[in-house]
């Protein structure tokens, strides 16, 4: 059974940092490629980031450019994400999901139809 959990998520300031992880198992984690995807209240899911299973191809949607660094540790079955001077723009429910193909293929990358596996999410509210 795949289990996809996601953690660090929580309640910051602008300005702010914080890192996300997310670890699965009941996969071969390093078969997948890994992505982060975000959803606000009445807003569609997006895709963030993605990184394929090699950590080869890195791609961000343009709004975290800079902000955002998508990393993963095979041995350990877990990808991150770090994030740096949050914005009350950034406050939203963070998924973690998982992709047999293996690979980030813009603009694929971003449909969520591409993915296998799912967390439940993790909640980041940055106040101004």
């Amino acid at each position: 059974q795949v289990q996809v959990v996601e953690s660090g998520g929580g309640w910051v300031q602008a300005g702010a940092s914080l890192r996300l992880s997310c670890t699965a198992s009941g996969l071969t984690f390093e078969d997948y490629a890994m992505a982060w995807f975000r959803q606000a209240p009445g807003k569609e899911r997006e895709g963030v980031a993605c990184i394929t299973w090699n950590s080869i191809d890195i791609y961000y949607v343009d709004s975290v450019k800079g902000r955002f660094t998508v990393s993963r540790d095979n041995a350990k079955n877990t990808l991150y994400l770090q994030m740096n001077s949050l914005t009350p723009e950034d406050t939203a429910m963070y998924y973690c999901a998982a992709s047999a193909y293996g690979h980030c293929s813009p603009p694929s990358w971003r449909a969520r139809s591409n993915y296998n596996y799912w967390g439940q999410g993790t909640q980041v509210t940055v106040s101004s």
